[in-house]
Parts: structure tokens; C-alpha cells; sequence
């Protein structure tokens, strides 16, 4: 009696000529090619790079022919090995349908920081439309698809820096349009010193004494400084408020377009002395006003410079000195108008924005803060800007970084690639993105400009929201991420 099992004899060693390979194809195999197939070719006419084509005679091997035994483990007699392969088929398969469903589909993304709060959470967890836009063609075609730019545990790179393409974006259902919340790869993360990623490198060669030098030299405070591709870039998540072409400008928090004032999202917040009449706001009003731990924070004020500073303000200084508590917290209006309500509250002020502290550009000081910013002109592809040394520095970062170009400033005139400039016509649109948490939000008044080749998706819906100290928001599941819109 043979000892083959019952699957050696059902997988016959495959041999002979075209025609009798053929031959041995059962329908069902067919038509899971023809399904394959079409799918294929459609994505084929959706990429359009033609040459991608030759890979579809793989596919009829893969499904008909056989001439590359990838199946071989199937015919082992072995049976440790068959298991053994057939997770590990079963794995890299996973891992590849993943990888296409990252790059032109959609992906899971995490809400890490309170920029959007009300309308997004830290711990949100968001599906992100990556067709609305159009997917990029990944820039780093090799990589794991379940890690940004660093594996875990691992602490090395996700991705293989060759080969490089150059930016492609599919066809999508539409553009970027004004109040979209949008995820997209942080643009001043194209250098990074490893040990101290915030604030970003460039931040860092302005503020850190010694500047870049002191930064390349010391690596044990700062460690190594790599270069990260823009699809490798660290994920961020905004509203977009200025497109292309807008000339953008914010008085005293209200942001103008061409001169006429945007309406707020419904959920903006701004930053709040919030004072008692001597008590401590207990838990349970943090809870109804919807506040949690991390967003509120106790002020001291003990100095004598601090209790003029805080009487300058508005803010209540007894006679004998002491100082009822004061806290600091993003509030909206409704929120606003609900602290004013309860009767041992005795100061709600909004915290003023008068500093000037890097903000963009941080190579120039024009004077502005984050509540009087501007005005700036957002780049758009095709249009042609007049140069001048004054506004250089809010576009020498698009031009070089971005569009790839070198740029010098010599003897009072400014060169690109070696040429004198007067002019400069971009290559790319480009976008102002904002959070509604304004005065928490680390944005485009900080940063600058978002490029199109940095955009990833819209946010679609939430797929589960954890608060790290109570666990799971079962109100939050399969809410619609941009409310708003």
C-alpha cells in the first residue's frame, strides 16, 4: 500500500508541454485567473505605466502553467516542512495583499497628538481614504508595509533606500479642498537628528547654540542625522485651510483669504486662564467639561514678577498675597460659556499670543505671531512668483527642499542652479494646514507649506478610540472623522 498522504496524491508533479499543462488546469483555476487577471489590468490601466504589463504572463504561470515550481513544499513528503511552508505562503500572501491595500487603498493611522481635538482625539484610530486624493506611487517601493520608517524592537529602518521613484500620484475621486482634514507626511521631517526628533532639525539648527555644526558633531546628545524620503516621513493630521494660489493671512486668530475672514470650524479651541475662587476643579468637572488630564495644566504663580504678570492679565492676586489656582487649558466657545456658568469660577482669559518664536520662516523675522501671521502667498504649480531677498525666506524652503533646486544669495542677488533669479514658476500646488486646537497645534505657521507629493488621504471614519485612562470610547466607533465637511 503506498504511504503517500492523501495531498501528495492530489498534487501531481507538474511536467510536459505547454498544451498538456494546460490541459491539466482544472475551470476553477481558470476562473480565479480571469478574476486576477482583470483586476490586475485595471490597475495596470489605473497605474498607467504600461511596462508593469509584462508582469501578467508571471501571473498565468503562477495560476496555469507552473513553470516555477513555487508550490514545490506541496509535493515534500515531509510533513514538519509542509506546515511549516504553508504558513509561511500564507504569511508573505498577507503580507503582500497588505502592502497593496496600504499603498492604493487605505490604512489605519493614530491620532497622537490633540491638534484636532474636538473633532479628532488622541487615540483615535482613523481609516484613511487613500483614493479620495489619489495614492501616491510609493517613493520607496521596498518596504515593511506595517511600519512607517522604523521597525520595532528592531530599531532599524523599514525601508531600503534603492530604489528610489520619482513622485507619481494616481488618478482620484478630487483635489484637496478647503476645511478637508488631511493626513499627510510631515514636511520638515526630511532630516532628522535620531535622539531629538522635537523640535525638528531645522528648529534645532536655529535655536541650539553652535547650531548645525554643534549638531553633526555631538551625537550622543542629538545622535545620528538621516534623511527620510517623503513616504518615509513621520504621518501628520490637519485641516487644510489655505490652496493653492490663496494669499493667506491670520488677525488676531481669524484666518482671511484673499482678504475675507473664514468661518471657525464648529470645534476650534484656544488656550484659557481658567480661575477659581480658591477651590480645586475636582475630576468630576474635568469629566462633564470634557477635558482630560494631559490637556489641563496647574500654573504656578509665586514670584512677584508672576503675580504682576498675572494681574496684568486680569487675573485675581488677593491683597495678602496669595494667588486663588489657575489653570491653563484649550477651550471652545460652548466650552467657554459652560466655565462661565459655574458660579466659583471666577476669570475665564484667553491666554494672548504675543510672542514671536519660531514661527515659519525661523531663518526671518517678520514680526508675526501665531495669531497675527502673514500675509503669505500659497504656491501653486504653473504660477510664477517674483523673487525678492524680503520674501525669499518664506520660499527658499519650497524651492530647494521640495522642488529640488540649489540656491545661493550672493552680492545681493539670488542664483538658482547657478543662475541669476528674478522669477521663480513652481513645479507643485502647495497647502496651509492648521489644527482646530490652534494654540496646541504644532502646524503650517510653524512649519510652512505642505506640498502635494506629501499628501497621503483623508481620514474616512474612526475605527476604535482608546482614552488611555479609561479605555475604550464605544460612542467614538465608525464616527465620521471630518464632521465638518
Amino acid at each position: 500500500m503506498s504511504d503517500k498522504t492523501k495531498q501528495e496524491i492530489e498534487v501531481e508533479a507538474c511536467g510536459g508541454s505547454l498544451r498538456e499543462r494546460l490541459k491539466r488546469v482544472k475551470r476553477t483555476r481558470w476562473i480565479r485567473f480571469g478574476i486576477v487577471a482583470a483586476i490586475y489590468i485595471g490597475w495596470v490601466i489605473w497605474l498607467g505605466s504600461w511596462w508593469v504589463i509584462l508582469f501578467l504572463p508571471l501571473l498565468a504561470d503562477i495560476y496555469l502553467t507552473q513553470y516555477i515550481p513555487l508550490n514545490w513544499w506541496k509535493r515534500s513528503r515531509n510533513r514538519t516542512l509542509r506546515y511549516i511552508m504553508g504558513w509561511v505562503d500564507a504569511i508573505v500572501y498577507a503580507l503582500v495583499l497588505v502592502y497593496f491595500i496600504f499603498i492604493f487603498i487605505g490604512q489605519n493611522y493614530q491620532i497622537p497628538s490633540s491638534s484636532l481635538e474636538k473633532t479628532l482625539l488622541v487615540g483615535d484610530y482613523l481609516w484613511v481614504n487613500k483614493m479620495i486624493y489619489g495614492p501616491r506611487v510609493p517613493n520607496t517601493p521596498l518596504h515593511f508595509p506595517l511600519a512607517q520608517h522604523t521597525i520595532p524592537v528592531l530599531n532599524c529602518k523599514s525601508y531600503i533606500e534603492w530604489p528610489q521613484w520619482d513622485y507619481h500620484r494616481l488618478k482620484g475621486f478630487r483635489n484637496v479642498e478647503r476645511f478637508d482634514i488631511v493626513v499627510f507626511n510631515y514636511p520638515a521631517g526630511d532630516t532628522v537628528a535620531l535622539k531629538v526628533q522635537n523640535p525638528d532639525y531645522y528648529t534645532l539648527c536655529e535655536i541650539e547654540p553652535g547650531g548645525r555644526a554643534a549638531i553633526w558633531a555631538n551625537k550622543e546628545k542629538y545622535g545620528d542625522v538621516i534623511y527620510r524620503p517623503v513616504d518615509r516621513r513621520e504621518n501628520y493630521v490637519k485641516r487644510c485651510v489655505g490652496l493653492p494660489g490663496d494669499t493667506l493671512q491670520i488677525k488676531d486668530n481669524i484666518i482671511y483669504i484673499d482678504g475675507k475672514p473664514l468661518p471657525e470650524p464648529k470645534n476650534v479651541q484656544y488656550n484659557y486662564y481658567v480661575q477659581t475662587d480658591g477651590r480645586l476643579i475636582d475630576d468630576a468637572t474635568w469629566d462633564l467639561l470634557g477635558i482630560s488630564s494631559d490637556d489641563r495644566m496647574r500654573i504656578s504663580v509665586t514670584m512677584p514678577q508672576e503675580k504682576l504678570g498675572a494681574m496684568s492679565l486680569g487675573l485675581t492676586v488677593k491683597a495678602d498675597g496669595t494667588v486663588p489656582p489657575i489653570y491653563q487649558l484649550p477651550l471652545t466657545a460652548e466650552m467657554r460659556g459652560k466655565m462661565k456658568n459655574i458660579s466659583w469660577i471666577t476669570n475665564v482669559i484667553q491666554v494672548p499670543a504675543d510672542e514671536v518664536i519660531n514661527v515659519y520662516p525661523i531663518t526671518h523675522d517678520y514680526g508675526w505671531t501665531r495669531a497675527d501671521y502673514g500675509p503669505v502667498w500659497i504656491p501653486k504649480k504653473g504660477m510664477t512668483l517674483d523673487l525678492t531677498l524680503d520674501a525669499l525666506p518664506i520660499y527658499e524652503r519650497v524651492i530647494k527642499n521640495y522642488e529640488g533646486n540649489t540656491l545661493d544669495v550672493r552680492d545681493g542677488k539670488i542664483y538658482i542652479n547657478g543662475k541669476e533669479a528674478t522669477q521663480y514658476t513652481f513645479k507643485m500646488d502647495y497647502y496651509w494646514m492648521m489644527g482646530d486646537n490652534r494654540d496646541m497645534s504644532a502646524d503650517s505657521r510653524y512649519w510652512g507649506f505642505v506640498p502635494e507629493d506629501h499628501i497621503v488621504g483623508s481620514p474616512m471614519f474612526v475605527i476604535v478610540s482608546i482614552d488611555k485612562d479609561k479605555g475604550i470610547r464605544w460612542n467614538r466607533m465608525f464616527k465620521d472623522a471630518n464632521p465638518d465637511k
